[in-house]
């Protein structure tokens, strides 16, 4: 919260700050554009000089020069003027592509920093958010931006030239009609801060609504076979339909204020022009203002002033990627509530000891999960962690990867804090595999390798057998090379999994970790993974969630969970000899009792 002294900064400050890397490159652009426009101004010069040149002959302004015959004089214009029209499109070439350019790393900085600030945001920003809006903001929120940086700084930085550099020639050829020709626009300005002000709230209302259709077209299209098991097909038109008709509508009355904003200008307008068409004909008409004088104000007058009929589509320009900018700017902003550590973890000397000391800990808006949890597991072994849904199985493992913060106690890996540790040393030393698989759309190699990147095509295949998935992938069409489709979709539950134990496998972290890996798998590939952690756990300390107690029962320890606390632990055989918790999940599995 801001407090009462404190001003919000505007988008535009936040937008030029976070872009001050490219400060070369909007400089050259800038001064691209300037030197555009005064050439771009000097067309009615010319004309005035011309229709001078005609009605005075030997007197015009150009034979002070000493150039004293109509033809030379002439001549001398049109060479002028080759200059002028060659000099304004060299310089209008020049501002497009650097214009371009910056809009174009500019979008490309943004979004790589954003999404790179997002990587480092704790599991529980993802839960509060959702996809769709990131989406939305990295997608289109900074193509707003680019769409801006591309035309729309150009336009009002040229706006301001022409009015500055047209204001002081008109005051000083003719500053009898000086007033007159600047009359509408302290109108105009104060009527383009008023119509800002009124479609800001609306702009922000239009990213919003663009931000809730893209979250309900990612959760469709993500969730299309649910959508189609239970029929709502229709149902899930109507909300789309309900969503896109609120950002429809949200555009809808932002367009009708700033479309009303250009006849206003127009109107404006036209009152100077007829101002100085009357006024300075009239003194033109009395000998006052020379002929030539008055040309080069009539034409002047409308290079001044006719621009200011774009200034209400470049506002909404403007409006529109403040908006945006603040969107994006915000994401980059959010605070880390997971701060990084500073001392580095070598991969090679880690045994993998862990102990929990003291731990509490609660997901947010919730009753404490952990209260003075303690637990050790020994570099090496395989321990094994069974509860019910609910117990925080899966939660330590979360607090051992730091994907949230615990609020007091420690958890050491090798009797050092973790939270010392640098996050990307930290979980580089853990290899995960959970329940629900994610595989990225691309071969099985490339997804096995995901677990390293710089993977040899001999190392996919040691890391696919030692997982037990070569026969089934080599059964495949085309092997390796098979394109698994988003998220894995074109394989089975079971190879997936065993696809994902492979990537785990080829990432050789001394610290192995499978959160309920053979939940939803059949008895045969249960069988293929329980075959693979014998030759995979050797050596490494093993963590394995299960509700199989099979999956367990060989495990050098088992720790039996219910409501964050540890009510048993033991071996296989010690808990079955007791009338515990354990002992009767194990006789309901294996269907000694109901």
């Amino acid at each position: 919260m801001l407090s009462k002294r404190e001003k919000p900064i505007s988008p535009l400050k936040r937008l030029i700050s976070s872009l001050s890397k490219f400060k070369t490159l909007i400089y050259s652009a800038a001064i691209c554009s300037i030197l555009n426009k005064i050439f771009d101004l000097a067309p009615p010069v010319l004309i005035g000089l011309a229709v001078d040149v005609v009605v005075r002959e030997q007197a015009s302004w150009i034979s002070n020069l000493g150039i004293k015959t109509v033809p030379n004089q002439l001549y001398i214009l049109a060479f002028c003027s080759f200059l002028i029209w060659t000099a304004e499109s060299l310089f209008e070439y020049l501002y497009g592509i650097l214009w371009r350019n910056l809009a174009q790393k500019a979008q490309h900085s943004l979004r790589i920093k954003a999404y790179n600030h997002l990587q480092k945001l704790e599991m529980s920003f993802f839960e509060e958010e959702n996809t769709g809006r990131l989406m939305t903001i990295l997608n289109d929120d900074i193509n707003q931006l680019e769409r801006f940086l591309d035309h729309g700084a150009n336009q009002i930085l040229q706006l301001i030239i022409t009015v500055l550099v047209i204001g002081t020639a008109i005051s000083i050829v003719a500053p009898s009609v000086t007033l007159y020709a600047f009359l509408p626009i302290p109108i105009i300005l104060w009527g383009s801060i008023y119509f800002q002000k009124l479609l800001a709230p609306r702009y922000r209302s239009v990213r919003e609504k663009a931000g809730d259709l893209g979250s309900r077209l990612n959760n469709n299209l993500g969730g299309m076979l649910t959508i189609k098991s239970f029929t709502t097909e229709k149902w899930e038109l109507e909300r789309l339909e309900k969503d896109s008709r609120s950002y429809m509508l949200s555009n809808r009355d932002a367009i009708k204020l700033s479309a009303g904003f250009i006849p206003l200008i127009r109107f404006a307008i036209l009152f100077a022009f007829l101002a100085i068409l009357i006024l300075g004909g009239l003194q033109t008409w009395q000998g006052i203002i020379p002929i030539g004088t008055y040309s080069f104000l009539v034409f002047i007058t409308q290079r001044l002033l006719w621009p200011l009929t774009t200034l209400g589509h470049t506002l909404d320009e403007y409006q529109r990627s403040m908006a945006s900018a603040n969107r994006v700017l915000d994401l980059i902003d959010t605070p880390l509530k997971i701060p990084d550590g500073e001392k580095p973890l070598d991969l090679k000397t880690v045994k993998g000891d862990i102990c929990f000391q003291g731990v509490r800990f609660n997901y947010q808006n919730r009753e404490n999960l952990f209260e003075d949890f303690n637990l050790n597991i020994n570099a090496g072994s395989t321990v094994g962690i069974v509860g019910a849904t609910g117990s925080g199985k899966s939660t330590l493992i979360k607090l051992l990867l730091r994907l949230y913060s615990i609020s007091s106690g420690s958890i050491l890996l090798d009797n050092q804090p973790i939270n010392e540790f640098r996050l990307i040393d930290l979980r580089r030393c853990i290899s995960l595999v959970t329940q629900e698989v994610y595989l990225f759309h691309g071969t099985i190699a490339e997804n096995i390798a995901y677990g390293k990147t710089n993977a040899s095509s001999q190392e996919i295949k040691i890391a696919a057998d030692l997982a037990e998935a070569t026969s089934f992938i080599n059964s495949l069409p085309e092997g390796f090379d098979t394109i698994v489709g988003e998220r894995g979709q074109r394989l089975s539950g079971g190879q997936r999994q065993r696809i994902a134990l492979a990537r785990a496998i080829i990432k050789r972290a001394p610290i192995m970790i499978l959160d309920e890996a053979t939940a939803a798998v059949d008895n045969e590939t249960e069988a293929a993974i329980q075959r693979s952690l014998n030759k995979i756990t050797k050596d490494r300390t093993t963590i394995l969630i299960a509700h199989r107690l099979s999956t367990v029962r060989n495990a050098n320890l088992i720790i039996v969970m219910d409501k964050g606390k540890i009510i048993e632990k033991g071996t296989h055989q010690s808990l079955i000899s007791t009338s515990g918790a354990y002992n009767d999940l194990w006789m309901v599995q294996a269907g000694l009792h109901s």
